[in-house]
């Protein structure tokens, strides 16, 4: 079956997106303000909550893509391949006007997710190499290996690790 474009369901689609991404930046920050004061209560909900949000995220970007697909066969008559601005190009003014404007926001609220995201990547990655190298220098005999309280070699991802600081 064909899609039919319809700029009614392209806007509210666009603005569902934006918004959606505003309560998902929201919602990312809650864990990262979380794991940078080591607030672990409720952890596994916030990070639910985001998953649960990202697939909302991934349906309507499926959608908004069939969408832009309809879009393209409605505006385009010779069926080469255009950017977006070359599409609505085609659309009434005020209809060009308010998509460009609601795909600027969609972008903006991307590039500033990504960002954020970007940075607190940095801030983990940085935490787990100072634990790595404080392992290293507190205890050189251990040879860059992590072992359970029964003696079992575990994996060096640094996800949790306890330290026993009595002897």
């Amino acid at each position: 079956m064909k899609d039919i474009w319809d700029f009614t369901r392209c806007v509210s689609v666009l603005t569902g997106e934006i918004e959606l991404l505003k309560q998902i930046s929201a919602a990312q920050n809650r864990v990262r303000q979380a794991v940078m004061s080591r607030e672990w209560a409720d952890f596994d909900e916030k990070t639910a909550e985001v998953d649960r949000m990202s697939e909302e995220f991934a349906h309507l970007e499926e959608e908004r893509a069939q969408l832009f697909t309809a879009l393209a066969d409605h505006t385009n008559k010779n069926g080469e391949a255009k950017p977006f601005y070359a599409l609505i190009s085609g659309l009434l003014p005020e209809e060009g006007r308010e998509l460009s404007h609601l795909y600027r926001e969609l972008k903006m609220e991307t590039f500033k997710m990504r960002a954020l995201n970007e940075t607190f990547l940095s801030y983990l990655n940085e935490a787990k190499a100072l634990a790595a190298a404080y392992l290293e220098a507190a205890c050189p005999a251990r040879g860059g290996k992590l072992y359970t309280r029964k003696g079992h070699r575990v994996s060096q991802d640094l996800r949790s690790i306890v330290f026993n600081n009595r002897f």
